[in-house]
Protein backbone atom coordinates (compact mmCIF):
# COMPACT_ATOMS: atom_id res chain seq x y z
CA UNK A 1 0.00 0.00 0.00
CA UNK A 2 2.84 2.40 0.86
CA UNK A 3 5.48 1.03 -1.53
CA UNK A 4 6.11 4.42 -3.12
CA UNK A 5 5.31 6.51 -0.04
CA UNK A 6 7.97 8.54 1.78
CA UNK A 7 7.94 9.52 5.44
CA UNK A 8 10.62 10.95 7.70
CA UNK A 9 11.82 13.50 10.20
CA UNK A 10 13.61 16.76 9.38
CA UNK A 11 15.12 18.82 12.22
CA UNK A 12 15.08 22.59 11.70
CA UNK A 13 17.98 24.32 13.45
CA UNK A 14 19.77 27.66 13.47
CA UNK A 15 20.86 30.49 15.72
CA UNK A 16 18.22 32.77 17.33
CA UNK A 17 16.16 34.97 15.01
CA UNK A 18 17.21 33.12 11.84
CA UNK A 19 13.53 32.60 11.01
CA UNK A 20 13.09 28.92 11.90
CA UNK A 21 9.57 29.23 13.31
CA UNK A 22 8.38 31.44 10.45
CA UNK A 23 9.76 28.90 7.98
CA UNK A 24 8.16 25.97 9.84
CA UNK A 25 4.76 27.67 9.70
CA UNK A 26 5.20 28.54 6.01
CA UNK A 27 6.15 24.97 5.04
CA UNK A 28 3.36 23.37 7.07
CA UNK A 29 0.77 25.94 6.00
CA UNK A 30 -0.52 26.22 9.56
CA UNK A 31 0.64 28.01 12.68
CA UNK A 32 2.51 25.41 14.72
CA UNK A 33 5.25 27.59 16.20
CA UNK A 34 5.04 31.07 17.69
CA UNK A 35 6.93 33.93 16.07
CA UNK A 36 8.55 36.93 17.74
CA UNK A 37 11.38 39.38 17.09
CA UNK A 38 12.89 38.25 20.41
CA UNK A 39 15.69 35.67 20.27
CA UNK A 40 14.98 32.29 21.87
CA UNK A 41 11.20 32.57 21.47
CA UNK A 42 10.87 28.84 20.77
CA UNK A 43 11.58 26.95 24.00
CA UNK A 44 10.51 23.41 23.14
CA UNK A 45 11.03 21.19 20.14
CA UNK A 46 7.77 21.30 18.18
CA UNK A 47 6.48 19.00 15.46
CA UNK A 48 4.95 20.35 12.27
CA UNK A 49 3.54 17.79 9.84
CA UNK A 50 3.43 18.29 6.06
CA UNK A 51 1.13 15.89 4.22
CA UNK A 52 1.85 15.90 0.50
CA UNK A 53 1.17 13.70 -2.51
CA UNK A 54 3.01 10.48 -1.72
CA UNK A 55 4.85 11.73 1.37
CA UNK A 56 4.61 12.88 4.97
CA UNK A 57 7.38 15.19 6.16
CA UNK A 58 7.63 15.74 9.92
CA UNK A 59 9.45 18.95 10.83
CA UNK A 60 11.02 19.40 14.26
CA UNK A 61 11.33 23.12 15.05
CA UNK A 62 13.96 23.62 17.75
CA UNK A 63 15.05 26.57 19.94
CA UNK A 64 17.79 28.86 18.67
CA UNK A 65 21.34 27.66 19.27
CA UNK A 66 22.84 29.77 22.06
CA UNK A 67 24.99 29.59 25.18
CA UNK A 68 22.82 28.48 28.09
CA UNK A 69 22.95 30.89 31.04
CA UNK A 70 20.24 29.39 33.25
CA UNK A 71 18.28 26.16 33.61
CA UNK A 72 15.71 27.27 31.05
CA UNK A 73 18.59 27.83 28.61
CA UNK A 74 19.88 24.33 29.41
CA UNK A 75 16.43 22.93 28.72
CA UNK A 76 16.29 24.71 25.37
CA UNK A 77 19.69 23.45 24.25
CA UNK A 78 18.79 19.92 25.35
CA UNK A 79 15.68 20.30 23.18
CA UNK A 80 17.97 21.05 20.22
CA UNK A 81 20.13 17.99 20.95
CA UNK A 82 17.03 15.84 21.35
CA UNK A 83 15.55 17.15 18.10
CA UNK A 84 18.70 16.16 16.19
CA UNK A 85 18.60 12.53 17.30
CA UNK A 86 17.65 9.88 14.76
CA UNK A 87 16.42 12.33 12.10
CA UNK A 88 16.55 11.69 8.37
CA UNK A 89 17.86 15.14 7.60
CA UNK A 90 18.63 18.61 8.93
CA UNK A 91 17.36 21.93 7.62
CA UNK A 92 19.69 24.65 8.85
CA UNK A 93 18.40 28.22 8.60
CA UNK A 94 20.75 31.19 8.21
CA UNK A 95 19.78 34.86 8.31
CA UNK A 96 21.25 36.40 5.15
CA UNK A 97 21.06 39.91 6.66
CA UNK A 98 23.55 38.88 9.33
CA UNK A 99 25.69 36.52 7.32
CA UNK A 100 27.45 33.42 8.59
CA UNK A 101 28.66 33.41 12.18
CA UNK A 102 30.97 31.13 14.15
CA UNK A 103 28.03 29.11 15.50
CA UNK A 104 26.84 28.44 11.92
CA UNK A 105 30.20 27.06 10.83
CA UNK A 106 30.55 24.92 13.97
CA UNK A 107 27.07 23.44 13.65
CA UNK A 108 27.31 22.72 9.93
CA UNK A 109 30.71 21.05 10.23
CA UNK A 110 29.26 18.64 12.81
CA UNK A 111 25.81 18.25 11.26
CA UNK A 112 26.98 16.91 7.88
CA UNK A 113 28.72 14.07 9.71
CA UNK A 114 25.45 12.98 11.35
CA UNK A 115 22.71 13.54 8.76
CA UNK A 116 22.17 14.98 5.27
CA UNK A 117 22.01 18.75 5.69
CA UNK A 118 20.15 21.35 3.62
CA UNK A 119 20.77 25.06 4.22
CA UNK A 120 18.00 27.64 3.80
CA UNK A 121 19.56 31.08 3.32
CA UNK A 122 16.65 33.10 4.69
CA UNK A 123 15.60 36.75 4.25
CA UNK A 124 16.88 36.98 0.67
CA UNK A 125 14.31 39.73 0.14
CA UNK A 126 16.04 41.96 2.71
CA UNK A 127 19.58 41.95 1.28
CA UNK A 128 21.32 43.11 -1.89
CA UNK A 129 22.27 40.66 -4.60
CA UNK A 130 25.95 41.21 -3.68
CA UNK A 131 25.34 40.32 -0.03
CA UNK A 132 23.35 37.23 -1.01
CA UNK A 133 26.06 36.04 -3.39
CA UNK A 134 28.74 36.59 -0.73
CA UNK A 135 26.83 34.33 1.68
CA UNK A 136 26.31 31.71 -1.04
CA UNK A 137 30.01 31.76 -1.86
CA UNK A 138 30.91 31.06 1.77
CA UNK A 139 28.37 28.25 1.99
CA UNK A 140 29.59 26.71 -1.27
CA UNK A 141 33.03 26.57 0.33
CA UNK A 142 31.72 24.16 2.97
CA UNK A 143 31.90 20.45 2.19
CA UNK A 144 29.15 17.91 2.67
CA UNK A 145 26.04 20.08 2.30
CA UNK A 146 23.23 18.43 0.35
CA UNK A 147 21.70 21.68 -0.95
CA UNK A 148 21.73 25.46 -0.39
CA UNK A 149 18.48 27.28 -1.15
CA UNK A 150 17.99 31.07 -0.86
CA UNK A 151 14.46 31.81 0.44
CA UNK A 152 12.22 34.31 2.17
CA UNK A 153 10.17 32.52 4.82
CA UNK A 154 8.21 35.69 5.61
CA UNK A 155 7.17 36.24 1.97
CA UNK A 156 7.09 32.48 1.24
CA UNK A 157 9.48 32.90 -1.69
CA UNK A 158 11.35 29.96 -3.26
CA UNK A 159 9.88 27.42 -0.83
CA UNK A 160 9.11 24.81 -3.50
CA UNK A 161 12.79 24.16 -4.38
CA UNK A 162 13.48 23.88 -0.65
CA UNK A 163 10.61 21.44 -0.21
CA UNK A 164 11.94 19.33 -3.10
CA UNK A 165 15.44 19.27 -1.57
CA UNK A 166 14.00 18.07 1.75
CA UNK A 167 11.77 15.52 0.06
CA UNK A 168 14.90 13.93 -1.36
CA UNK A 169 16.07 13.18 2.19
CA UNK A 170 12.99 11.19 3.20
CA UNK A 171 13.16 7.39 3.28
CA UNK A 172 10.44 5.08 2.05
CA UNK A 173 7.86 4.34 4.73
CA UNK A 174 4.24 4.53 5.84
CA UNK A 175 2.85 7.78 7.32
CA UNK A 176 3.13 8.11 11.09
CA UNK A 177 0.32 10.63 11.62
CA UNK A 178 -3.24 11.02 10.25
CA UNK A 179 -3.33 13.02 7.01
CA UNK A 180 -5.47 15.80 8.56
CA UNK A 181 -3.02 16.37 11.47
CA UNK A 182 -0.49 19.20 11.23
CA UNK A 183 1.11 19.10 14.70
CA UNK A 184 1.43 16.70 17.63
CA UNK A 185 1.09 19.53 20.16
CA UNK A 186 -2.05 19.49 22.32
CA UNK A 187 -4.52 22.37 22.24
CA UNK A 188 -3.60 23.12 25.84
CA UNK A 189 0.06 23.49 24.89
CA UNK A 190 -0.79 25.56 21.81
CA UNK A 191 -2.89 27.85 24.01
CA UNK A 192 0.16 28.38 26.22
CA UNK A 193 2.27 29.29 23.20
CA UNK A 194 -0.35 31.65 21.75
CA UNK A 195 -0.59 33.56 25.03
CA UNK A 196 3.18 33.79 25.33
CA UNK A 197 3.48 35.04 21.74
CA UNK A 198 0.95 37.83 22.31
CA UNK A 199 2.59 38.85 25.58
CA UNK A 200 6.03 39.03 23.94
CA UNK A 201 4.67 41.06 21.04
CA UNK A 202 2.68 43.58 23.08
CA UNK A 203 5.30 44.02 25.79
CA UNK A 204 7.92 44.68 23.10
CA UNK A 205 11.22 45.56 24.85
CA UNK A 206 9.74 46.42 28.24
CA UNK A 207 10.05 43.03 29.92
CA UNK A 208 13.06 40.68 29.60
CA UNK A 209 12.82 37.05 28.65
CA UNK A 210 11.41 35.86 31.99
CA UNK A 211 7.83 35.46 30.76
CA UNK A 212 6.09 32.12 31.20
CA UNK A 213 2.50 30.95 30.86
CA UNK A 214 0.64 28.37 32.92
CA UNK A 215 -2.80 27.08 31.87
CA UNK A 216 -4.87 26.41 34.98
CA UNK A 217 -8.10 25.48 33.21
CA UNK A 218 -8.96 24.41 29.66
CA UNK A 219 -12.51 23.06 29.54
CA UNK A 220 -15.37 22.96 27.07
CA UNK A 221 -18.76 23.74 28.59
CA UNK A 222 -21.29 20.92 28.40
CA UNK A 223 -24.28 23.16 27.72
CA UNK A 224 -22.73 25.67 25.29
CA UNK A 225 -20.08 25.70 22.51
CA UNK A 226 -17.71 27.73 24.70
CA UNK A 227 -14.21 26.86 25.91
CA UNK A 228 -13.18 28.30 29.29
CA UNK A 229 -9.47 29.04 29.63
CA UNK A 230 -7.88 30.35 32.83
CA UNK A 231 -4.18 31.13 32.63
CA UNK A 232 -1.35 32.80 34.53
CA UNK A 233 1.25 35.00 32.88
CA UNK A 234 4.32 34.46 35.04
CA UNK A 235 7.10 37.03 35.41
CA UNK A 236 10.18 37.18 37.62
CA UNK A 237 9.86 40.58 39.30
CA UNK A 238 7.16 42.67 40.95
CA UNK A 239 8.11 45.60 38.73
CA UNK A 240 7.49 43.42 35.66
CA UNK A 241 4.01 42.53 36.93
CA UNK A 242 2.96 46.18 36.82
CA UNK A 243 4.22 46.43 33.21
CA UNK A 244 2.37 43.30 32.11
CA UNK A 245 -0.87 44.54 33.68
CA UNK A 246 -0.46 48.10 32.41
CA UNK A 247 -2.29 51.22 33.51
CA UNK A 248 -5.79 50.24 34.58
CA UNK A 249 -5.18 46.74 33.25
CA UNK A 250 -4.91 48.02 29.66
CA UNK A 251 -1.90 45.91 28.58
CA UNK A 252 -3.28 42.68 30.04
CA UNK A 253 -6.58 43.34 28.28
CA UNK A 254 -4.77 43.82 24.95
CA UNK A 255 -2.90 40.53 25.45
CA UNK A 256 -6.19 38.73 26.18
CA UNK A 257 -7.98 40.28 23.19
CA UNK A 258 -5.17 39.40 20.77
CA UNK A 259 -4.85 35.85 22.15
CA UNK A 260 -8.60 35.18 22.15
CA UNK A 261 -8.78 35.68 18.39
CA UNK A 262 -6.14 33.00 17.73
CA UNK A 263 -7.54 30.71 20.42
CA UNK A 264 -11.03 30.79 18.92
CA UNK A 265 -9.61 30.03 15.49
CA UNK A 266 -7.71 27.09 16.97
CA UNK A 267 -10.60 25.50 18.92
CA UNK A 268 -13.34 26.49 16.45
CA UNK A 269 -15.54 27.80 19.26
CA UNK A 270 -16.03 30.90 21.37
CA UNK A 271 -13.40 31.26 24.11
CA UNK A 272 -13.95 32.78 27.54
CA UNK A 273 -10.44 33.74 28.64
CA UNK A 274 -9.39 34.78 32.14
CA UNK A 275 -5.82 36.01 32.66
CA UNK A 276 -3.87 36.61 35.85
CA UNK A 277 -0.32 37.86 36.38
CA UNK A 278 1.86 36.06 38.96
CA UNK A 279 5.37 36.78 40.20
CA UNK A 280 7.66 33.77 40.66
CA UNK A 281 11.17 34.96 41.49
CA UNK A 282 13.96 33.53 39.31
CA UNK A 283 11.70 30.78 37.94
CA UNK A 284 14.09 30.14 35.03
CA UNK A 285 16.63 28.73 37.52
CA UNK A 286 14.19 26.71 39.62
CA UNK A 287 13.64 23.03 38.81
CA UNK A 288 10.30 23.09 40.62
CA UNK A 289 8.94 26.24 38.98
CA UNK A 290 10.21 25.24 35.52
CA UNK A 291 8.40 21.92 35.91
CA UNK A 292 5.21 23.81 36.86
CA UNK A 293 5.46 25.80 33.64
CA UNK A 294 6.07 22.76 31.46
CA UNK A 295 9.87 22.78 31.22
CA UNK A 296 11.65 19.84 32.81
CA UNK A 297 15.21 18.73 32.01
CA UNK A 298 14.30 15.23 33.18
CA UNK A 299 11.83 14.96 30.30
CA UNK A 300 14.76 15.15 27.85
CA UNK A 301 17.18 12.75 29.53
CA UNK A 302 16.20 9.64 27.61
CA UNK A 303 14.58 11.31 24.60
Amino acid sequence: MYEDFKCGFICIAGVPNAGKSTLTNALVGEKVSIVSWRPQTTRNKLLGIINGEGYQMILIDTPGIHEARNKLGQYMMRSVESGLKDVDGVLYVIDATRGLCKEDYTFLENSVKKAPTVVALNKQDAVTRETLFACLEKLNGLTGLTAIVPISAKKEENLEPLREALLGLLPQGAPLYPEDEYTDSSMRFMATEILREKALYLLDKEVPYGIGVAINKFEEREDKPIVDIDADIVCEKQSHKAIVIGKGGATLKKIATAARKDLEQMVGEKVFLTLYVRVKDEWRDSDYLMHELGYDLKDLKDD
